[in-house]
């Protein structure tokens, strides 16, 4: 696992203004000094559209010229994101402060986010010559990469933490992210859907202890507020869903390697184009009801130009044209009603861009509300009262529209005038009429788009965002885009036979749908458009602007006739179009086959930990075509194992589900169980473990030792030397135990309860965490930068490698295994993953 920078904000790549924003290969920054920070069509066109007053007209150019503030999230349980952030206040912050500039003026700590809630996301403005100079901040420093790359902080753009914050989740909901990746957004929504799960779980298993003969220490006020009404049918355990969709293959396994850290069950990753997301078929128990998966939340944060990023992707300034807008509408209208389309009647759409424009804000806004069937189907949700303390702007009613040519027009009819009086009947390149606001006495003319939010960087020193959540009201059948007739969208609310992306990467038609009475119906193309939107690229941009181009067919014209009708030629009219290629996003996944309960390797695992009746067992799955526990065993939720089976073989390419709960380990005889309980897992798992396999450390030199100290060994009277923990590591059985942290209360620095795996061997234990987390823990709890000591591997180098004994042989396939524990995933490759 490569190690990660900390840089605030998104860093590379932004939304379409190409891949860069001063970042290169080695993780330096290029020199941008030659770069000047003008562009006369840019100021142009976005001073007369906003119609700021003069004052804050300056303050907007002069926040866009400005460094972007260095930003980041506390991320997990709020109970974990608490004690995180507690550290910074109490062991940094005031040393920081110390710190004076030469002119004897105190340096400004970082900062809370004031409007993000229980001042979970910080900021600072602190200059980097300053920062490099200074002791303190170089602390700071590593205190941020170390969490950062265990998952506990995010680095993210303060505006990119807003739309997850609108999208008003409750426990149980189903939610789809659309353009997820890199994974920020995301993350938030995964924390949403565990939210009160841990104390919840923990309330019930109380109340089941004594007759399970599980130990679980005091209880804590989390559990006595815990609500059990809030998720009530899993015995406390979160129900919801996330599914994080990404239309590029590589960067859905980025999104992999980010949301694991979670150990979230309730989460699935899909690769899919979004204006084609396909419908999820769900077991119907009800003949009257949808057989389709309905999402009660989608976030559409969709491919945009990205011109509300220039203060990280520098390069806009001289890359801006205003052709980038006009060329994403049509697919970002296509996200958006696909969205609508996916979402239960009552649910809401959360959409968002890092743009400015209004082609690819309001107007999407308005042009997918007509597909839909108008306000009575589709409302804009006012958000004003949410998040008070951001400031914002309202959306637009009116605006004009820049074409390739700088040409401003107000109007489809002034367009079209031009076009047959002074351009041969040519319509300029890519605008369109659902581009412009509705003329008064139209219909939806009178939509409520000051209910959107626009966010401009000078109003508290961010970047540029717009965000709009939309509810669905009923039901409707989308308008065809192009010829306004209703698209194939059946009663169930899925598209009759709908073309969905096949593991190969080409499209394969599913088989006929059903419908509610139980009459196959005729094949029809969905009325999506058949060339993919590639879904995204490097950070920050859903997808950089010169691979939005690349994908799309040769530019179209449109021709007025004189009867007013139009028609379309091509730019180039001489030149043929390229016969497409087929498309190929990744190699085919491996099946997901779950487990039968009687499955001996899972009767195997129940009956060594002693695991609680009341833990499922009907979750189990393996990714093999066999269906075969081989390396990995992984456990999902009731929900998802209802989608993953349902769905097998109708083409939807889930590229990950469910947490990896065991893995296979080399074990010293047939008693000790094959299967170690992996670190991810461990949370789920550890409240449903038996005594026989518990081991309490409460002592914080203890684990300290543990942290430093891989296969420290306990043979002879060596055990003696682990304090409390010592007679229980001496007597407990060989093979995979759960080391459950209680500190006694008396340490600020070590309050928090956790459970993490613990091997032990014939001569010796190892925690089995990956060397990235043990290095985390060593700093957030004791401060202490130790390296790592590994004497059985020395040891072992020592020999040349030979050994004879089997407790050597054991301890040598356990460091390798504590040495996977990092990540399947290779992402040296990946882009450093900051938000957009």
């Amino acid at each position: 696992m490569g190690k990660k920078n900390f840089r605030g904000g998104k860093g590379g790549g932004g939304r379409g203004g190409g891949r860069g924003g001063g970042r290169q290969g080695g993780g330096g920054y290029r020199d941008y000094r030659d770069i000047v920070k003008e562009n006369e069509n840019l100021q142009k066109y976005y001073d007369e559209l906003l119609q700021l007053p003069e004052e804050e007209r300056a303050q907007y150019w002069e926040a866009l010229k400005r460094e972007l503030p260095n930003s980041f999230r506390f991320c997990g349980s709020k109970g974990h994101a608490l004690t995180v952030k507690r550290l910074l206040q109490v062991r940094y912050i005031p040393e920081i402060t110390k710190i004076e500039h030469f002119d004897g003026r105190p340096v400004q700590p970082p900062q809370p986010v004031g409007w993000y809630p229980d001042e979970l996301a910080w900021w600072m403005t602190t200059p980097k010559t300053v920062v490099r100079k200074f002791p303190p901040f170089a602390a700071f420093q590593k205190f941020l990469v170390s969490e950062t790359s265990v998952g506990n902080i995010s680095r993210q753009e303060v505006v990119s933490m807003i739309p997850p914050l609108l999208i008003d989740y409750k426990p149980g909901m189903t939610v789809l992210d659309m353009c997820a990746a890199p994974g920020s957004k995301a993350a938030q929504l995964l924390e949403m859907v565990h939210q009160g799960e841990e104390a919840r779980v923990r309330k019930v298993l109380r109340a089941h202890a004594k007759e399970d003969g599980l130990d679980l220490g005091s209880e804590t006020q989390e559990e006595v507020e815990a609500d059990l009404e809030a998720d009530p049918s899993d015995d406390g355990r979160a129900t919801g869903l996330l599914i994080a969709n990404d239309a590029d293959y590589k960067r859905c396994h980025m999104l992999v390697h980010q949301l694991k850290r979670l150990s979230s069950p309730n989460l699935i990753v899909s690769n899919h184009d979004a204006t084609q997301f396909p419908s999820i078929r769900l077991p119907q128990k009800n003949p009257n009801e949808s057989p389709y998966l309905k999402f009660d939340r989608v976030l559409a944060d969709v491919p945009c130009s990205g011109d509300g990023t220039f203060r990280k992707n520098i390069n806009l300034w001289k890359d801006w044209n205003p052709g980038s807008a006009l060329g994403l509408h049509t697919t970002q209208v296509r996200i958006l009603v696909r969205a609508l389309q996916l979402l239960k009647v009552g649910g809401r759409v959360v959409y968002s861009t890092c743009s400015m424009n209004p082609v690819e804000n309001e107007a999407i806004v308005v042009s997918a509300i007509e597909r839909c069937g108008g306000s009575a189907n589709v409302g804009i949700i006012d958000c004003k009262d949410r998040l008070p303390g951001l400031k914002r702007y309202p959306g637009m009613k009116q605006w004009s529209i820049m074409d390739k040519q700088a040409r401003t027009w107000t109007s489809w009819e002034d367009v079209e005038k031009f076009a047959k009086e002074e351009n041969n009947g040519v319509i300029p390149g890519k605008v369109v009429r659902g581009m412009f606001p509705r003329q008064p006495g139209t219909e939806l003319a009178d939509l409520p788009l000051e209910r959107c939010m626009r966010v401009y960087p000078h109003m508290q020193d961010t970047g540029g965002f717009f965000i709009t959540v939309l509810e669905k009201k009923s039901d409707f059948r989308a308008k065809n885009e192009n010829e306004g007739a209703p698209a194939a969208e059946n009663s169930n609310g899925a598209p009759d036979a709908e073309k969905i992306e096949a593991s190969n990467g080409e499209k394969a038609e599913a088989a006929p749908e059903v419908s509610a009475d139980g009459e196959s119906k005729p094949e029809a193309d969905v009325e999506m458009n058949s060339t993919p939107a590639e879904g995204t690229g490097s950070n920050g941009t859903k997808r950089p602007l010169e691979d939005t181009d690349s994908q799309e067919q040769p530019p179209k014209k449109t021709k007025v006739e004189e009867n007013g009708a139009a028609k379309t030629e091509d730019e180039k009219p001489k030149e043929a179009a390229p016969a497409p290629k087929p498309r190929r996003n990744g190699p085919v996944e491996e099946p997901f086959k779950f487990l039968d309960p009687s499955h001996p390797i899972i009767q195997n695992i129940k009956e060594f930990y002693h695991l609680s009746p009341r833990f499922p067992d009907d979750r189990y799955m393996v990714r093999n075509e066999m269906g075969e526990p081989a390396k990995a065993i992984y456990y999902t939720t009731s929900l998802m194992r209802s989608i993953l089976t349902e769905n097998e073989g109708r083409g939807i390419k889930f590229i990950h589900g469910g947490v990896r709960m065991y893995m296979k380990q080399d074990a010293p005889s047939a008693d000790v169980c094959r299967w170690r309980i992996q670190s991810e897992g461990m949370p789920i798992l550890q409240g449903y473990v038996g005594e026989s396999r518990i081991v309490t450390l409460r002592n914080k030199e203890t684990l300290r030792r543990l942290l430093i100290e891989m296969f420290p060994r306990i043979q002879g009277d060596h055990w003696k030397s682990f304090d409390e923990i010592g007679e229980r590591v001496r007597d407990v059985g060989m093979g995979c135990c759960v080391l459950r942290v209680e500190p006694a209360g008396d340490d600020p620095d070590f309050t928090e309860r956790m459970a993490l795996p613990l091997w032990k061997s014939v001569h010796s234990l190892n925690l089995m965490l990956p060397k990235e987390d043990r290095s985390a823990m060593l700093l957030r709890i004791f401060n202490d930068t130790t390296p790592l000591v590994n004497a059985q591997l020395n040891k072992n180098k020592g020999s040349g490698g030979k050994q004879q004994e089997e407790g050597k042989v054991e301890d040598a396939a356990a460091n390798e295994a504590a040495e996977e524990e990092v990540d399947d995933v290779n992402v040296e490759d990946l882009p450093t993953p900051e938000e957009s």
